[in-house]
């Protein structure tokens, strides 16, 4: 079986190398990595054979991205933060320390404002905007999937 470690160094040497993605079946697992704009992106498991559970998680997978147009065709002042990433959303540094933003926070395009956890690596995360939270769209300590909203800030 594969192993999480296993999967780390598969990225590792994805991220060292010049390609763009690495497709990998090993026994009863397929996996699929992609890196786009110098991040690594994680793919979900393609299939897993001799399981069932799998045929959900597509499902599941494809409902975070429905609602993503809608919000940011909510208004052109808008800007809506997506997860870099599959992992668990933090809105704070650690368990007993305040959260990054609130609602009503002003933020800089350098204002981290949230830690989405993959693979035991803490990613900050950026407003890439000038402007005022909004809105928080994830709940603190949720999975959430690659693309999936996380807060909508107010440009100014």
């Amino acid at each position: 079986m594969l192993k999480l470690s296993d999967i780390h160094e598969l990225i590792r040497l994805l991220d060292d190398s010049s390609l763009s993605e690495l497709s990998l079946e090993y026994e009863d697992v397929k996996l699929l990595l992609k890196k786009s704009s110098g991040e690594t992106y994680i793919a979900q498991p393609v299939s897993v054979q001799a399981q069932s559970a799998p045929q959900p998680a597509p499902a599941a997978a494809s409902a975070p991205a429905a609602p993503q147009p809608t919000p940011a065709a909510d208004d052109a002042n808008m800007h809506i933060v997506t997860s870099p990433m599959v992992g668990t959303f933090y809105r704070a540094p650690s368990p007993d320390a305040p959260s990054f933003v609130e609602l009503g926070s002003q933020v800089t395009p350098k204002t981290v404002i949230c830690i989405v956890e993959a693979m035991k690596l803490m990613n900050e995360i950026e407003a890439e905007v000038s402007g005022e939270i909004v809105e928080v769209l994830a709940k603190n300590g949720d999975l959430v999937e690659y693309g999936q909203p996380l807060f909508k800030i107010k440009l100014t």
